[in-house]
């Protein structure tokens, strides 16, 4: 009886293998609700993140309560500004700032009535700013990202805007190829007019949730050039224009400002290291006896 349970596992789990394969060779599409929730739960925060939300979920209530509404509101829209990184949410950023700011000051505590002040310093300033930390780099990475992919998107959707298509269908066919922050953006746009909502009012929710001088360029010229009746095609490309100047110009001012940095790191640690490497060497070289000044 059990070799013949044994095998009729075998064999379920063989036909599954050859029905996946099979599946897989013949491109069948998923569910478009299963695709959904793939995308989504590939979204989805890590282990460590997803513990620490775990731990402290329970004490987010207070810790939104204690920040006030206005507080409230102003890491609501940094988050947005951040993208939503690993599926954060106000919630699970309160439940951080709970179970960071416990660790870091119970651990600072410590180190303070140990007398190691350098370590409960540095344990205290994790847990106030630790949970900001990640949200500061996410806005200025994801900020990056769509100013790089800007300028040639819009490129590219004036050559499809030109061949013939749509503003409104060009957009979502150019859209559909790109992958990144921008291309989030620019569903969540078309989502938006999808539900209703007027072309003007979902670009603006687009430059709302976006801390970006060139997304804002983008659709103060679209919304101008809407008004106006100017040709969206000589719109994008004296846009795209404009942006990939602007990058030049950025890119030199920061070249700019690191040389004098630069110089500062080389006056500061590596001229004084170089001259006392020269002279140990010339000293030691030297042949001087150090038992005449050392008197041993």
């Amino acid at each position: 009886m059990t070799a013949l349970v044994l095998g009729l596992v075998m064999g379920l789990s063989v036909w599954g293998i050859f029905a996946g394969i099979r599946m897989y060779r013949a491109d069948a599409k998923l569910p478009s609700d299963l695709v959904l929730a793939l995308e989504v739960g590939s979204t989805r925060t890590g282990a460590v993140d997803s513990l620490v939300d775990r731990m402290g979920m329970r004490y987010a209530p207070a810790v939104l309560r204690m920040m006030g509404p206005k507080l409230v509101a102003r890491y609501r829209r940094r988050i947005d500004l951040a993208g939503n990184p690993g599926g954060l949410t106000i919630d699970r950023y309160a439940a951080r700032r709970a179970v960071y700011g416990f660790l870091g000051g119970f651990g600072g505590l410590v180190f303070l009535v140990k007398g190691n002040y350098l370590l409960a310093l540095i344990l205290f300033a994790f847990g106030a700013f630790w949970t900001e930390v990640g949200i500061w780099s996410a806005i200025r990475i994801r900020r990056d990202v769509i100013e790089r992919t800007l300028p040639d998107f819009l490129d590219v959707l004036a050559v499809v805007v030109s061949a013939g298509l749509g503003f409104r269908q060009a957009l979502d066919r150019v859209a559909s190829k790109y992958e990144g922050p921008w291309a989030d953006e620019l569903r969540i746009t078309l989502r938006q007019m999808d539900l209703g909502m007027s072309r003007r009012a979902a670009f603006t929710e687009l430059r709302r949730r976006n801390d970006s001088e060139q997304v804002a360029m983008f659709v103060t010229a679209l919304q101008q050039g809407e008004e106006l009746g100017a040709p969206i095609v000589d719109t994008l490309v004296s846009l795209a224009k404009d942006m990939r100047r602007t990058d030049a110009q950025n890119a030199r001012r920061k070249a700019a400002r690191a040389v004098p940095k630069a110089t500062m790191m080389i006056t500061t640690f590596m001229v004084p290291a170089t001259m006392l490497l020269l002279g140990a060497g010339l000293l030691l070289g030297s042949g001087t006896d150090f038992s005449t000044i050392t008197g041993k």
